[in-house]
């Protein structure tokens, strides 16, 4: 493939404590999830705490591939359910994005989406990736 050709890459990466959402929806419940998950995202996670961990970090890494962080996401107009984390085919993580995150990404012309997620004892990783190809962004600089 001809340089001109390959994408340029936006990552993101975030890691999240599952104890901690482990806390917070025992704490707050179903008005925690309703703020931070999809009802999709709620049904393939079946209340795990670790699942939850991971979309979350996931949704913190699309959010920095989209050039924000948690800071951004509380002002910026941009919130967790712009961002939805499902299980695809055979259990692979899919990417959908909506509202603000959506216009966001067309405005960068990020096109394709991949994430990966893992998960340890004490903690849940998400990687994202995002290509934008040659001629796909609009310009706004």
């Amino acid at each position: 493939m001809s340089p001109a050709l390959l994408p340029e890459l936006s990552t993101g990466v975030d890691i999240v404590e599952i104890e901690q959402v482990a806390r917070m929806v025992a704490r707050y419940g179903e008005r925690y999830l309703a703020q931070l998950y999809t009802p999709r995202e709620q049904l393939d996670c079946h209340g795990r705490p670790a699942a939850l961990a991971a979309r979350f970090a996931a949704k913190e890494a699309v959010s920095k591939a989209l050039g924000a962080g948690v800071a951004y996401m509380a002002v910026g107009g941009m919130a967790p359910l712009d961002m939805e984390i499902i299980a695809g085919e055979n259990g692979r993580p899919l990417i959908r994005l909506h509202n603000y995150a959506l216009s966001r990404a067309a405005e960068l012309g990020l096109s394709e989406w991949s994430v990966s997620l893992s998960l340890s004892r004490k903690y849940a990783i998400a990687l994202v990736v995002a290509a934008r190809y040659p001629g796909s962004m609009m310009e706004t600089w």
